[in-house]
């Protein structure tokens, strides 16, 4: 085992009717507020009216960056930068989902610097200050909420690039199964499928580890398996749309990583296709993820799945460690395909063998991706050739 630090100090109210403490914990940052959120579903929901009305009760100011966009753009991170620094913005309020989040994150670092905030992405630069964020969760998927981590798109250039940085880690996240009630099934079901991937980029590792944080990915991954469909066919189903919104969280607030050492793959390479094609991420994840354990299982990683598909899909222990992992994927694939729904191949969403070439190009642009088997230019293809 490996030496790790986990520190995620991020204050969460979790719960229905939680909103009542959002002016109180905003005013502990200062009076002028920047609200960030997406297409405008907030104010259909009523949600935007108790926003302002809680602001109101404590007398702070609010200033608003809307549309954010999903796979959000850079453009969006230097608006809300320029608003931040020509009103003297306090703490930003990030309303919405991963989207509105990472973009938020960036808003935040944007604000505290003087040059370009694709710069962050472009060159590295460093990120050393952020304005302090508070987050309400709309949709439950990408994990930001609890996170240090944003993807930002540059579609001039056809990017879509992450990092990480403990400046970005929100203050305060409220956490209201309540408000993912309007969630569309599809939408409910690709963030499943992000959330699902977050764990499995982790749990798909050889390393040593902990046997508690493997028991706990596990959990994980039957609660999303079971929970997901009945929040598609229940919207309003309270049990159902907590536990999927507090595994969002913990699926990616680093609890999980241990001491494990290891590149993510299939984000990496779905990264290039929402960069290119502007799909859903979820989905784009789906159409990856059991192509991508097909091209890894052999006799050095079959214990992994063996241990997957008895775990996680109660498939009979007592057959060939080769056979339930194949029957493990197969599983897998039913589920994002038959139970979710989910679109099965990239011809049916629209993405073309001529772009495999740079994507695949891109996706390791340091010459391979050292996940949990190295994957070359020359294997990204071949699994985005199964995908078709």
């Amino acid at each position: 085992m490996n030496n790790f630090v986990y520190d995620v100090p991020v204050k969460v109210y979790f719960g229905e009717n939680q909103l009542s403490n959002l002016g109180k914990e905003l005013s502990k940052y200062g009076k002028k507020v920047l609200l960030t959120y997406g297409g405008g579903s907030i104010k259909k929901i009523g949600l935007y009216d108790k926003i302002v009305g809680e602001l109101e009760k404590f007398g702070l100011e609010l200033f608003e960056l809307s549309g954010i966009e999903p796979n959000p753009r850079i453009e969006s991170v230097r608006e809300g930068a320029k608003i931040c620094k020509e009103q003297n913005i306090d703490v930003l309020l990030a309303v919405g989902g991963g989207s509105t989040i990472d973009a938020t994150k960036y808003i935040a670092a944007g604000a505290c610097v003087d040059f370009d905030p694709w710069d962050f992405f472009s060159k590295w630069a460093p990120i050393e200050k952020a304005l302090p964020i508070v987050t309400i969760l709309t949709l439950s998927a990408a994990g930001s909420e609890m996170d240090s981590g944003g993807v930002i798109s540059n579609l001039e250039t056809q990017d879509k690039i992450g990092r990480l940085s403990p400046h970005l880690l929100p203050k305060v996240s409220f956490l209201d199964p309540t408000v993912t009630y309007t969630v569309s099934p599809y939408q409910t079901a690709c963030g499943s499928v992000d959330m699902m991937s977050h764990i499995m980029e982790v749990y798909f590792n050889m390393e040593k580890d902990f046997y508690m944080l493997d028991c706990f990915m596990e959990g994980m991954m039957k609660t999303i398996i079971k929970y997901t469909p009945i929040a598609m066919k229940e919207p309003e189903n309270y049990e159902a749309r907590a536990n999927l919104m507090w595994t969002s969280s913990w699926a990616i607030n680093g609890f999980v990583n241990g001491g494990k050492n290891q590149e993510w793959s299939c984000h990496p390479m779905e990264h290039e296709l929402s960069a290119k094609y502007d799909i859903t991420h979820g989905l784009g994840l789906a159409l990856l993820t059991p192509r991508w354990l097909e091209y890894c299982l052999d006799e050095t990683t079959v214990s992994k799945y063996y241990q997957f598909g008895v775990n996680v899909f109660d498939i009979d222990k007592n057959l060939g460690q080769m056979e339930v992992a194949k029957e493990s994927i197969k599983k897998l694939s039913e589920f994002f395909f038959d139970t979710l729904g989910l679109d099965s191949t990239f011809t049916k969403v629209g993405i073309k063998p001529e772009d495999f070439q740079i994507m695949a190009q891109k996706a390791c642009s340091n010459g391979t991706i050292n996940g949990f088997k190295t994957l070359s230019k020359d294997d990204i293809i071949k699994i985005f050739e199964m995908c078709l």
